[in-house]
């Protein structure tokens, strides 16, 4: 408790200084987000069975940022979250939310997993639950930052990137790329107290500026001027993933977006298509999807978005271009 205190005492100090502000303030770059390519890293997975329907994908909703991606034989996992109702996670500082829903599925129903997307390694998005029992040579792509800690954990096979380090994946003669975009977890002052977060474009197909279908995962991010790099680099984004919840801090500085936020991000990256995630599943999420969806409703988006309850799939299929 002495530590929350602490940490609250520092949010208020760095509101005081101006450290705090607008969400939308563009940082200073560093070589971590300035323009350029990017590191590029390869992972070889077994190829397995070839894809019964390689024009076919889907899209299942676990909970919390838990989702199951099937596509061109690929299955990936992102924020892996399986803990319960009533369960709570640590956030650091002596701080701990409670989770007031349940998976979709369990742990132990999850199928054979080719990688795991991770935003950023916090609790309530690789839990203590998945830190025990994941197999430790699992291939994880995530920050770097949470690389170190992975490691620690005694996992092999993880990726750390910086923003636009990319990663490319084959499985046999199936190919995709994951490559790691700006992301910030609360305003300036108090992001430097949390985890470094990433946002996530995944391009599947053979050629990653043409691809059959692009996804983009937003991470716990607040609407950031360094965002407005995706869509220039990524133009025709298909499917949005957007974490949204209005976390809140000790109940006083959002850390994650809440409606009006997500329609702004809707209109930076400008999908096809977005789902909302991250919303509803612990008690320091703050902004209801009814938030959400009455600002989609204002901005006329309705037609773009698609709502999943937990245990609800996607089903999409390969892009013309």
């Amino acid at each position: 408790m002495r530590i929350a205190r602490l940490l609250a005492a520092c949010i208020i100090l760095a509101s005081a200084v101006g450290l705090i502000g607008p969400e939308q303030t563009a940082v200073a770059q560093t070589p971590e987000t300035q323009g350029g390519a990017g590191e590029v890293f390869t992972l070889q997975l077994p190829a397995g069975e070839a894809p019964a329907d390689k024009a076919q994908g889907t899209v299942q909703f676990i909970g919390t940022a838990t989702v199951l991606i099937r596509y061109q034989g690929f299955t990936i996992l992102t924020d892996p979250n399986f803990l319960h109702k009533g369960d709570h996670v640590h956030l650091g500082y002596g701080l701990t939310a409670e989770r007031k829903t349940d998976p979709a599925i369990t742990f132990d129903q999850l199928p054979p997993i080719d990688l795991v997307v991770l935003s950023h390694f916090h609790g309530d998005h690789f839990d203590q639950l998945v830190q025990k029992r994941l197999d430790r040579a699992v291939p994880i792509v995530s920050t770097r930052q949470s690389a170190t800690s992975l490691n620690k954990l005694g996992f092999t096979r993880v990726t750390g990137l910086n923003p636009w380090d990319h990663l490319e994946v084959s499985k046999g003669a199936q190919r995709m790329r994951v490559t790691a975009t700006p992301g910030r977890h609360g305003p300036a002052g108090v992001a430097a107290l949390l985890p470094k977060v990433m946002g996530s474009v995944l391009d599947f197909g053979l050629d990653a500026a043409r691809p059959d279908y692009r996804m983009y995962i937003s991470g716990d991010t607040l609407v950031i001027d360094d965002i407005k790099q995706v869509p220039q680099r990524f133009p025709g984004i298909d499917l949005a993933l957007l974490h949204l919840g209005g976390t809140r801090i000790l109940g006083v500085v959002k850390v994650t977006m809440d409606g009006k936020d997500g329609v702004r991000m809707m209109q930076v990256v400008r999908p096809r298509k977005a789902i909302p995630i991250h919303y509803n599943d612990y008690d320091v999420f703050k902004s209801p999807l009814e938030d959400f969806a009455r600002e989609v409703k204002a901005a006329g988006l309705e037609r773009q978005v698609v709502y999943l309850a937990h245990g609800e799939t996607y089903t999409f299929t390969q892009a013309r271009r």
